[in-house]
């Protein structure tokens, strides 16, 4: 490929990712019962060692003002931060009054008037396309309805994403990213947020009651959760579990 149709490739490539994650952001709000939709990408940040994460506040909907746009947000740092450093989804019923997070944007938040919050990263495989918010400006639970609805919306922008990518690299490198002949990959069953929740304190070597206890759930469903889990990943106990869960990137 000549290099003006490469640079048309990553151009385009760019323009998908725009759109999906600019409709990724609407989308929250209109279908998700939320006030606020925000979407970070990954970008590198001055002042960040080199291999560190971090994303930029790049599309949003339905907020008031503009403290939220353009926000860098290091790894680690607020909530949004936090689903990115761990790779899993993240949510507070309030988040002005949340211990579990550093409240580096608070400023921004109540400016918002925002409190209810949940961040999920569009992941596809080991890589993270950026982190959605849904928030909402009344100090509300996230019940498993409006998680799995966020979730299914990331991993469909997530998918999204990842076309777009492979097909700007195919485009760049058209015998690269091949399968190998008589080599087809089986794509793993996605896990709902929730199932991954539950996944990440199990890998760590929670017991059941504990995950139940932290998560502010029945041991029944901690064991429900679990055992999709295991179906979904194609596993027979725990411990293969936690392997499969680590060695497909769905936990550290």
């Amino acid at each position: 490929m000549r290099p003006g149709e490469v640079e048309v490739a990553r151009r385009a490539a760019e323009l998908v990712r725009d759109a999906v994650l600019g409709d990724l952001a609407r989308r929250v709000v209109a279908e998700c019962g939320a006030d606020v939709g925000l979407v970070g990408v990954p970008e590198p940040l001055p002042g960040l060692r080199k291999g560190d994460d971090g994303m930029v506040l790049r599309h949003w909907a339905g907020t008031r003002a503009d403290l939220l746009h353009d926000v860098a947000v290091p790894a680690g740092l607020g909530l949004g931060g936090r689903a990115l450093a761990e790779r899993a989804p993240t949510w507070v019923p309030d988040y002005r009054a949340a211990t579990t997070i550093s409240h580096h944007y608070d400023a921004a938040v109540a400016a918002e008037d925002l409190y209810a919050m949940l961040t999920v990263p569009l992941m596809d495989g080991g890589t993270v396309h950026g982190v959605v918010y849904a928030s909402v400006r009344a100090v509300v639970p996230f019940g498993d309805v409006r998680i799995s609805a966020v979730g299914a919306l990331a991993r469909a922008a997530a998918r999204a994403l990842a076309g777009a990518a492979a097909w700007s690299r195919a485009a760049a490198r058209p015998d690269q990213g091949r399968p190998e002949p008589g080599r087809p990959t089986a794509p793993v069953r996605p896990l709902t947020p929730r199932e991954h929740e539950v996944l990440r304190w199990a890998a760590t070597g929670r017991t059941n009651p504990e995950i139940a206890a932290r998560l502010g759930l029945t041991c029944n469903t901690v064991t429900g959760y679990l055992k999709s889990a295991m179906h979904k990943l194609g596993v027979r106990n725990r411990t293969e579990l936690a392997l499969a869960a680590r060695e497909s990137g769905l936990v550290d």
